[in-house]
């Protein structure tokens, strides 16, 4: 998200199934969610939400070839040309033998590399200070985040009316002051 609004509308509900089907009227009425906060995970809810399958899975994959290459090649380097030892006569390229040290570092870069992409992604990190649009939805609410920003007074209107009548508790707004 790269644009965080400082006017937004903000729908509570207090049971999942109503908040489910309440994401899918407003879906097809063709209101744009900004954002969606549960006190747990909803089964469902992405694909309620349209969101498309993650490609952490890709990112995996590729941190875990470089991880590969790495071992293969300094290891290649280090028997072939730095300094080859003559082994009883073994060769001097055993690549058997790198095999676990390459499995290692497989594993290692796929999971630090999915770890890292998966907490800047998400904005995990450091000092990073989220938006708290309504306390309850840590303990027993559910709630739609629309920006009010790009949306006009009749719009706001039809997202509050919307909500009430797909049985949200409470529709309110609120205002962020820019260092919020």
């Amino acid at each position: 998200m790269s644009h965080e609004p400082n006017k937004v509308v903000i729908g509570l509900w207090d049971h999942e199934e109503v908040y489910l089907h309440a994401i899918e009227h407003i879906r097809a009425h063709g209101i744009d969610i900004y954002e969606s906060l549960t006190p747990f995970p909803v089964h469902g809810l992405e694909d309620a939400l349209g969101y498309r399958e993650t490609r952490l899975h890709t990112a995996g994959f590729f941190f875990g070839a470089t991880g590969t290459t790495l071992a293969l090649t300094f290891m290649s380097w280090v028997m072939t040309t730095n300094y080859p030892i003559d082994f009883a006569g073994k060769p001097n390229w055993p690549l058997a033998s790198f095999i676990p040290i390459t499995f290692e570092l497989t594993v290692l870069f796929a999971a630090w590399g999915m770890t890292l992409t998966y907490l800047v992604r998400n904005h995990l990190y450091p000092g990073f200070v989220p938006r708290i649009y309504d306390k309850r939805t840590t303990d027993d609410r559910f709630a739609l985040v629309f920006d009010a920003e790009k949306l006009s007074a009749e719009q706001l209107t039809e997202i509050r009316n919307i909500c009430k009548h797909e049985g949200a508790v409470e529709v309110k707004d609120k205002e962020f002051a820019d260092n919020e």
